[in-house]
Parts: structure tokens; sequence; C-alpha cells
């Protein structure tokens, strides 16, 4: 006889524990919004440094996202499509900023592209070019953080992608590029969409890699995380709102992509659940 999922009976340790977790992640944001000054919140999302501290966090953090489909869709087309020496180690250190502290980040991309880094040497001597301490400097950290989770969610998508789909475009006469961008980008649209949208979200809440590599200025590297960091030493509560419209954004993403990560929908799951 088939049972629905989840409908199996749990155990009360399990459950126990579970609720325990759950309360766990639940209660900090209980008591952001227990201590939010409610009255103050249209005051401070109105003023000047809230809304130039979003709206560069907003242009940024969609650059950083653009600049991650660009760079990681054939980044992750390669790693699923190509086998190569050293796959393994390409793709560690592709998503390698994923689980380093993002001060390291920072620090790693001060040293390489800084006016003395390794690299940031010649971008300043051969072409003017200074990325530390600039709007463009928040856009290469947030980048940097935000791109292994498009790659890893197009590598996968790219990876279930049925072969047989794009020999038979070939065999048409199609060629290489263009089975890539009519079949296959078509078919993992939505795997594209979300590790998309994943990246966005992680550049918008980017704080360590930002404040190390491009510093604190209002108006020109000031993103949203680092105006709370500033406000939660001069004005608590003006920190407490500035936190809401990040966790808000956050919560909002991650029921938006809920179905993508559970890999299928409850009612398909159901179908296949003996």
């Amino acid at each position: 006889m088939r049972r629905r999922a989840g409908r199996d009976r749990v155990a009360a340790p399990a459950l126990v524990l579970a609720v325990l977790a759950v309360s766990f992640f639940t209660l900090p944001f209980v008591g952001l919004l227990w201590r939010m000054p409610w009255t103050r919140v249209w005051g401070v999302l109105s003023s000047h440094d809230a809304r130039s501290a979003l709206a560069l966090s907003l242009e940024t953090s969609l650059i950083a996202a653009a600049l991650s489909a660009l760079l990681g869709v054939p980044l992750a087309w390669l790693l699923a499509k190509i086998d190569f020496p050293g796959r393994s180690i390409v793709r560690a250190l592709s998503t390698l900023s994923m689980v380093l502290p993002p001060v390291v980040g920072g620090v790693a991309l001060f040293f390489s592209y800084g006016r003395r880094g390794l690299f940031g040497q010649y971008l300043d001597g051969w072409f003017g070019i200074t990325l530390p301490f600039t709007t463009a400097g928040v856009v290469v950290a947030q980048t940097f953080v935000a791109m292994p989770f498009l790659v890893l969610t197009v590598e996968a998508a790219i990876r279930q992608h049925d072969p047989r789909v794009d020999e038979a475009a070939r065999t048409l006469g199609a060629s290489p590029g263009y089975v890539f961008r009519r079949v296959t980008l078509p078919a993992i649209k939505p795997a594209l969409v979300a590790g998309l949208v994943l990246a966005w979200a992680r550049a918008l809440g980017e704080f360590g890699a930002t404040i190390t590599f491009a510093g604190n200025f209002p108006g020109r590297t000031q993103t949203m995380p680092l105006a709370t960091y500033l406000a939660l030493e001069s004005d608590p509560e003006s920190a407490l709102v500035l936190s809401l419209v990040l966790i808000v954004v956050s919560f909002a993403v991650l029921l938006s992509l809920r179905d993508r990560w559970l890999g299928s929908r409850p009612a398909e799951a159901a179908a296949v659940t003996p």
C-alpha cells in the first residue's frame, strides 16, 4: 500500500529534537522583531544614508549576479561536460569562496587586485584601473563570493540534462553553440534562474569581503550590511530596521526557491514514494 510523502510516523525523541532545531533558528528573529522600533521604521528607511546604502546594494548585487551568470554558466558547462586533467581542482577552486571566511576572501582579493597586488599593479599601471575602495571593488567582492552558488546549481542541472537531446540536435546539423543556446539552456532554465537568484541574494548580503576589499565609504562602497554594522555602534534601533530589510528579502528568496532545493514538488514526491 502506498503512503503519501510526509505521512510516516515520527519518533517522539526525533520530533523533540526537530522542534528544538526549529526554535534555535527561529528565536533570534523573534527577538529581533520583539525589539523592533516599529514607529521608526519609515523614518530610518527614508533617511538619505539608508536609501543610499539600499540603492548601492541593489545596483552592485544585480551587476554581480549578471557577472556570475556571464562567467559562471560557461564554467558550469565546462565542469559538467568536459573531462580534463585537474577538473576536481578547478571545481574546488571555483567554489572555495563558499567555505572561506569572507574576511579571508577580502584579504586574498586585496593582495591580488590591490594597487600593489599580484595583478592589481598591472591593472593600475597599464590601464589605470583601481579596484580597492571603489564601487567596482564592491562588485568584484560580491561576485567572488556569489558566483559559486550559481556554478554549483547550473552544473548539477547540466549533469542531469539528457545528453541524447543535444546529440539529436547535432545530428540535424546544429552547431555546438546553437545546441547550447537553443536546447541546453532552455532545458536548465529553472536551475539557471534559481542559481541566479541565489547569487544575487548572496551578493546582496555580502559583508566580510566587501569591507575588507572595498571599505565602508557612504555613497561609494557602503552597502546595506555595512550600513547595518555601522549603525549598530551608534544607533542600534536603526540597525534593527536595516536588518529587517535584509531578513525579509532573504526569507522571500528562500521561500521562492524551496521546491527547487527539494528537487521535486510534494505531489511528485508522493507519486514515487512506496
